[in-house]
């Protein structure tokens, strides 16, 4: 027997969505892709769940059907109060894929990871034949690193040696990220750490290099995947 969950039927998202507007009009141009019987990958953060919803509601008013592989347990959460199907990544392979990002540069490299899940969102990323970052203008910048810093998901156990390596590589700033509603550093839903990571520079080779680091699971730093943006006026 299943029990209809009422914390569940009441989900919202967990902050205030910052332009609405624009994430909006982004989400009803994407809500045009979707197709009846379809595997769809959804990426975490508001734009993400901003799409979802709007997804959930053209699947309601036409009739069609598909399925979610939600990168985080908050997606997870919101597609069960949409009533959207979902999957783990061992068990299909997405259509399309569905993302934010916080930082686009004009190459459509990316920085990704304020929610925390870069592991989960690369991984179907890299299983999506085809992805789409949703984001408004103000996340077009001439150079990644801007406004943002790259977020790196560390096993605890190596927090020194991933900090000096991470210096080696021109790191000019390492952070633990900490929480808001816990005392203490956020922890991945892989039981990890993040380090918030500038540099001076960053460049083709970094996301390998950091990727290469023992002890680091991670990076939000997504460079050369031929992603296609969708900004709301595009």
């Amino acid at each position: 027997m299943q029990r209809e969950s009422q914390l569940l039927k009441q989900f919202h998202w967990s902050a205030e969505i910052a332009n609405y507007d624009a994430k909006r009009r982004t989400a009803e141009r994407i809500a045009t892709e979707v197709k009846d019987g379809q595997v769809i990958g959804a990426g975490s953060g508001s734009t993400s769940f901003v799409a979802l919803t709007t997804l959930a509601e053209r699947a309601q008013r036409e009739g069609l059907r598909f399925s979610a592989i939600p990168t985080s347990h908050e997606v997870a959460m919101a597609c069960v109060a949409l009533r959207i199907p979902t999957l783990r990544p061992a068990d299909a392979v997405p259509d399309w894929y569905f993302d934010g990002a916080d930082e686009v540069d004009p190459a459509g490299n990316l920085i990704k990871g304020r929610g925390g899940a870069m592991y989960q969102e690369k991984l179907i990323l890299r299983s999506s034949p085809k992805t789409f970052i949703l984001v408004d203008r103000s996340k077009l910048v001439e150079r990644l690193g801007t406004r943002f810093p790259v977020p790196v998901e560390v096993h605890p156990m190596s927090v020194r040696l991933v900090e000096a390596e991470l210096l080696r590589l021109g790191a000019t700033e390492i952070r633990i990220r900490t929480g808001s509603g816990k005392d203490g550093p956020v922890i991945t839903e892989n039981g990890n750490m993040i380090f918030d990571v500038r540099f001076a520079a960053i460049g083709a080779g970094l996301e390998k290099e950091i990727k290469s680091i023992t002890g680091v699971l991670e990076s939000g730093l997504f460079w050369g995947y031929g992603v296609e943006i969708v900004t709301p006026d595009t």
